[in-house]
């Protein structure tokens, strides 16, 4: 018996971080959707107890580092399972990118085994579950859109965002998650997104406001870092991106598009001087 379960990429339309926690983690606010840029994962049961992961990706790696593996392993220990599995990764979204790709194969595994080995553990509960393997997996494990706040493991659904194109260029540069937010001063954001604002131009279906509403405190400190990114952005507004923002840590850079005819111009002007260029469009339930 095989599964597949479909691992999609996700992306911050707004993200505030609040202050730092005693826990060393920060309080953060977050709306975050999902779009249709996907690594896929087959899974199948092994009669030996043990976990083999394999990819056509060269760069990723395949033991206890990665994130689909260290689910498999809590799943398997959580609930007793002697039997083992083996997981084809077949990865399409860039790595240390800013777009939860990792997260969204750990999410994409418990799923996945869930239905393999039968458990029936609620979705609450592989919610949990995921919040012990990263911030970002909870969501992952349910998509949509949603607002995440705490250290982004609680999460509140949101309707789908205004539909549009949603093109992601990536620069050839990885960025540590965990060295942007080590660099962070939350005393000194000088101008924080409105979760609030974002949410009534979500709700009330208005795409020019939710581009307006766009915002990411982490873009300072990426910027910092890494100028490119700025210039980045400023190319793709030039091209005709209606609105602009980097996802996450970054270095991954999104813009949203309302009409088709622009997507080409934007998508072939950015490859021009970066090679991960996607043109995708948001993934929206039902």
């Amino acid at each position: 018996m095989k599964i597949y379960e479909k691992a999609p990429a996700k992306i911050n339309l707004m993200l505030d971080v609040l202050h730092k926690r005693e826990d060393g983690y920060h309080e953060v606010e977050m709306i975050m959707t999902m779009v249709d840029l996907a690594d896929r994962l087959e899974m199948s049961t092994l009669p030996r107890d043990t976990i083999i992961i394999s990819s056509q990706a060269g760069y990723i790696p395949l033991d206890e580092k990665n994130l689909a593996f260290q689910a498999a392993r809590l799943i398997k220990d959580r609930y007793n399972v002697s039997k083992g599995v083996y997981i084809h990764l077949d990865k399409n979204i860039p790595v240390a990118a800013g777009l939860a790709g990792g997260s969204s194969d750990a999410a994409a595994t418990l799923r996945g085994l869930n239905r393999l080995w039968e458990l029936d553990i609620p979705v609450e509960e592989l919610k949990a579950l995921g919040a012990e393997l990263g911030s970002d997996v909870p969501f992952c494990v349910t998509g949509g859109t949603a607002l995440a706040t705490g250290r982004g493991e609680k999460l509140t659904p949101l309707p789908n965002p205004p539909q549009c194109w949603v093109v992601l260029a990536k620069l050839p540069i990885n960025v540590s998650t965990a060295e942007v937010y080590g660099r962070l001063r939350s005393s000194r954001i000088t101008h924080h997104p409105s979760a609030n604002t974002m949410i009534e131009a979500i709700e009330s279906g208005s795409f020019s406001s939710v581009c307006e509403g766009l915002g990411n405190v982490l873009e300072d400190v990426t910027l910092q870092l890494h100028p490119e990114v700025a210039h980045l952005k400023e190319a793709m507004l030039k091209l005709g991106a209606d609105g602009v923002l980097m996802s996450g840590s970054g270095p991954t850079v999104f813009g949203l598009v309302s009409k088709e005819s622009k997507v080409s111009r934007i998508y072939n002007g950015l490859r021009g001087f970066c090679k991960e260029v996607y043109a995708v469009r948001l993934l929206t339930r039902g």
